[in-house]
Order: structure tokens, then sequence, then C-alpha cells
């Protein structure tokens, strides 16, 4: 069977991987799009504190932090992941009390998060942070590097036969896929307006649905000026690729490149950008990810690195680091760790989240030969690999791992 795989971030990927291991013959298209949201991924796997009351949305983030043990078994390569733990933490402990509630609701359906415990001086953990700090560990929580990830997994897809190909690829109204190749010159243009985000629930946080790890812009959008189109401009007249079935998974993109069908996907981007900083001499590679309630996360990796992010915004197609948004992380990440004063900066990243509006993933079959992946915002490192596994069984028409009803095409 031919499949084409339109997306080479995470969850094309791993479609890429599972379709090659079952056979089929795989072309994966790289879009090469500036912005892409695997490459600014924290790499946080902690699915049992978010989404409290969105059960479909917790199983998904739930399986996808279930597969990665065994797919880091199979790949056999270092993909930077590792079982850490996950420091939640507050000025005042009773704002601990939700989340050890919920915590304690769920663990007899996921024991895998392990005993939570409290943690009187979480500095001793992650010896940056504030001295003000009271804590939970969480120690089933694991972090993961995703380009480590994504590019194992396009590895082992070549490796069992897969090919990828640079361009950007362009449906059909029937379906069919053509690959055109990349113009030389950037496209700018404003900022095209995209799908309004849900509005909250009573009770919950904005963009969040009440959780933990923050999911909602902190301040309003600023005038962006010229920014990237929403896709390189197409240069040619394109390519055919002979395709039994197509795995759209192109993240932000996706609802361009599925317009020719006759579909509107509200799929949106949500800027996010991240800083990694590293200190010198100092041995981080096994702290544990620290989840504020309000605030930046930040996580320890080898190579004496600590990562603090993200920004969460509103921009539409403007993947850009901003002095603002640089501000943002910096400011609240020493109000949580002032020990990073004196911490190096190494760069910052930028990425754009696929959020689908009407609030969860997007998995499905759009036609008889269309299959769509994408929408799954912040939790695109912790669901992504789960996510292409469902995307390929779609494709291969099997019946996926876990029920996808609520994740359909609206």
């Amino acid at each position: 069977m031919r499949v084409v795989v339109i997306g080479s971030g995470i969850v094309g990927a791993s479609a890429a991987y599972y379709l090659s291991r079952r056979g089929a013959a795989v072309t994966v298209v790289d879009g090469g799009y500036t912005g892409e949201a695997t490459h600014a991924g924290a790499g946080i796997v902690c699915p049992w504190v978010d989404h409290p009351e969105d059960d479909d949305w917790y199983r998904l983030t739930r399986e996808g932090a279930r597969h990665y043990p065994g797919l880091v078994e199979e790949l056999g390569e270092d993909i930077g992941y590792a079982t850490v733990g996950a420091l939640l933490v507050a000025e005042d402990p009773v704002d601990l009390e939700p989340v050890r509630a919920l915590l304690r609701r769920r663990y007899p359906g996921a024991p895998e998060m392990g005993e939570v415990t409290d943690v009187a001086t979480p500095s001793e953990l992650f010896p940056p942070l504030s001295d003000t700090l009271s804590a939970l560990l969480v120690p089933g929580a694991a972090r993961v590097d995703g380009c480590s990830v994504r590019d194992a997994l396009l590895r082992a897809a070549v490796a069992h036969g897969a090919e990828v190909r640079t361009g950007a690829a362009a449906l059909t109204p029937a379906g069919e896929v053509v690959l055109h190749a990349l113009a030389r010159e950037p496209v700018t243009e404003a900022a095209p307006a995209a799908p309004l985000p849900p509005e909250p629930a009573p009770g919950e946080v904005a963009g969040q649905g009440g959780s933990w790890r923050q999911g909602a812009p902190l301040a309003p959008a600023q005038p962006q000026g010229p920014v990237s189109t929403r896709a390189p401009r197409f240069a040619g007249e394109g390519v055919p690729l002979e395709a039994d079935s197509v795995i759209v998974a192109a993240g932000a993109w996706t609802g361009q490149v599925c317009r020719p069908l006759g579909v509107e996907l509200p799929v949106f981007p949500r800027r996010g950008q991240i800083l990694h900083v590293t200190m010198e001499g100092v041995d981080t590679a096994w702290w544990p990810m620290v989840l504020p309630r309000v605030g930046p996360y930040l996580l320890g990796f080898p190579d004496s690195r600590v990562v603090i992010g993200a920004t969460v915004e509103d921009v539409g197609f403007a993947p850009r680091v901003t002095m603002g948004g640089l501000d943002e992380v910096i400011s609240a990440g020493l109000r949580v760790a002032p020990g990073l004063f004196a911490a190096t900066v190494a760069e910052a990243r930028v990425g754009l989240r696929p959020v689908y509006a009407p609030g969860r993933a997007l998995i499905g079959r759009l036609t008889g030969r269309v299959v769509v992946a994408t929408g799954l915002s912040a939790y695109g490192l912790t669901a992504g690999p789960f996510t292409g596994e469902i995307a390929a069984s779609l494709a291969l028409g099997e019946e996926p791992p876990i029920d996808i009803t609520p994740y359909a095409p609206a």
C-alpha cells in the first residue's frame, strides 16, 4: 500500500515509522515550514496533572505517555527520554491541594505516575529554585528531546524503506498529492487571521481547561508587522505522488493543506517562545522538571542545560523570537528559579503549536483517502508518537488502538 505523509514533525515521523514497519510504501513530505512545533517543544511527559474536566483529552495524553517506554526500546537509541519526576510548585501550599486531589483520583487508573509525595525543600532537588516554594513530587514524570525523537523515527522509517522528500505538498479536490519545489524568495504579508480559541467554561483558566500547566496567553496580542505567510511559495508545476492513502500531519498549516478538499478545518497557530540556558560545570541531567501553578516550566537536560518556557501567544503565523517574549520567559523564570541568574543563554527557539478551535486534538478520516492528525497544542511531545500510530492504523484501514470518536473532525 502506498501512503504519503504530509508533515515531518513528531506526528508525521511517527506515522511513517509505523506504516513502514507494517510494509507500506511510505513517502514523507518535509515542508520545511519556519516555526514547526516539534523543534521548540520542551519535552514534558506528565499527563496526569492536566485536563481535569476532559477525560477524552486526558485519555489521549495518558496513553501517549504510556507509549514511550516501548518506543524507546524499539528504537534502541538515545532520544533524550528519562524518568526524572516532576515538581509541582506553588508559593502557597494551599494552591497544591486541587492538583493533589486530582492525582489521588487518577492514581488507580494510572499507577505509573508513582506515589505522589510532599517536598518541603524543592531546591534540594532543583537547586536554582526559590526557597519560598512548596512542592509535590510526581516521580513517574519523564522528559524527552523532541528533535531526537522525530529524527530517530524518521531514520527508522527510512531503514524500513520510507522515502523523505523536501517540498510543499498540495492536495487536489480528489485527495491526490502534488509535490512542489519551494521558491527561494520568502513571502511576507500581514499575519492571516486565525480562528478564535474556544471560550473557557465557568471556573476555567482561558485556554487550558483548568489544567495545571500554563496554557493561555498571559497578555493581549501585540501588532506583529510583516510575517512569513502560512506556507512557502510553490515553484514549478509540481510532481504527482502516487498514494492509496494520505495522512495530513502538517501542524498549524493543516487547514491550508486540506482546504482543496472542500473542508474548513479551524486549526490555528499558538506561538511559544522557549529559552535554553547552560550552567557551566553543573550536572542538570537528572533534575526533576518544575511545573509551577503560575509561570514558566523548567526542565533539566544533559550538557548542563536547562529549558525555560514557554510563552503562549495567539498572534497568527508569526514564528519570531521577540523582545517581549524573551522578557516574559526570563522574568517569570527568575521569579521561580532565581539561581538561574548567572546562567548562560545558549539559544531561543520559537514554535507554532497547532490548536484545533473546538478544543481537543483532531484525529480522523476526512475522506475515503485522506486522514488528518494534528491539534495536539502543548501536548505534541507527550502524545505525538501515539497519535502517529493512530493515524497509521487509519490509513491502513485498521482499528485504531483507542476510540477516536472524540477527536473526529467536527
